[in-house]
């Protein structure tokens, strides 16, 4: 095996934030101070770098700095590279105080907002050894974390691709129609999706699985679905409909407990779309620590129902 093809004893990870300062701020002199080196130093330093690196980082000029071709690949890595050396700290922080190992959970908003927060504060209690690290995406930016292995555990609105994955179900939601007190669709009585499609609607940022359903529900209604705002939350959803800039749909019990405090309205959707799945997978190869916890997670389904309770 051949070694490296640079020499290691001339990196060093304050050379190398360095670099990555000096990238991101155009200015050595802004990248040493936050570095807490003397300009001198500074100087020296990156110099000494590029010369590791054969090749030149930035472009001197007047006005600051500017990356090569080089220097960008570095910006790139190198923050990598930082991030992993903050990782590497915390977990070795963790594990002094007694958690051994990560899991890292990525999940969609309907997700947590509805089911997860009290389910992984019970794991945390069961497991103290392992923290999971949950992170919100979009259920087709989920599925694809778990994929590339940024995940190892997937919790997500059924829809995406999942071939080649380990799914199991989890919970089943569904979702309601959202508007201001004493708007014209405001009722009781299940509404179906067409119908609504005159109003400007807000909605989630592009690979959420409810901005898809209404797209699809759209094109088959030969209707073109008025889509005004999109935003990443169904916090920020909400508030945006008691502003008056448009209608919503979002899992009714994410919906619950904003109505009284924005003066909201729910009405069920009458479409068969609008009941939906929620699984949770993990790879194949995945370990015993993550498997363990899609069990428990799986295991808390059984006699679990959504939120189904009446709204008034």
């Amino acid at each position: 095996m051949t070694g490296p093809l640079y020499n290691l004893a001339r990196f060093d990870f304050v050379s190398i934030r360095l670099a990555v300062d000096c990238a991101r701020t155009g200015s050595l002199t802004a990248a040493a101070q936050a570095s807490n080196l003397v300009l001198p130093a500074a100087s020296r330093r990156l110099k000494e770098l590029e010369r590791a690196l054969d090749t030149p980082l930035f472009e001197r000029h007047s006005r600051g700095l500017t990356p090569t071709a080089a220097g960008r690949v570095f910006l790139a890595r190198g923050l990598s590279l930082l991030r992993e050396l903050d990782l590497l700290v915390e977990e070795l922080a963790d594990a002094q105080e007694g958690v051994v190992r990560h899991v890292h959970l990525c999940a969609s908003s309907a997700a947590i907002t509805q089911f997860l927060s009290p389910l992984l504060a019970a794991y945390a209690a069961l497991h103290p050894e392992v923290q999971v690290d949950l992170e919100e995406q979009m259920s087709e930016q989920v599925v694809a974390a778990l994929r590339e292995g940024r995940a190892e555990v997937a919790v997500f609105v059924a829809g995406p691709d999942l071939r080649g994955l380990d799914v199991r179900g989890f919970r089943r939601d569904e979702l309601v129609l959202v508007v201001p007190k004493g708007h014209r669709l405001a009722g009781r009585t299940p509404i179906a999706f067409a119908d609504t499609l005159d109003e400007p609607w807000i909605s989630l940022n592009a690979g959420a699985a409810v901005l898809q359903a209404q797209q699809q529900a759209a094109l088959a209604a030969g209707r073109r679905f008025r889509l005004r705002t999109q935003v990443r939350s169904f916090d920020a959803m909400a508030h945006m409909v008691a502003s008056g800039l448009g209608i919503a749909a979002m899992p009714k019990g994410t919906a619950r407990p904003l109505l009284a405090s924005m003066g909201l309205q729910c009405r069920p959707l009458a479409d068969d779309w609008a009941r939906r799945e929620i699984q949770v997978a993990i790879r194949t190869d995945a370990d015993a620590t993550a498997t363990a916890l899609r069990d428990f997670l799986v295991s808390t389904s059984r006699n679990a129902k959504s939120g189904d309770a009446s709204f008034k």
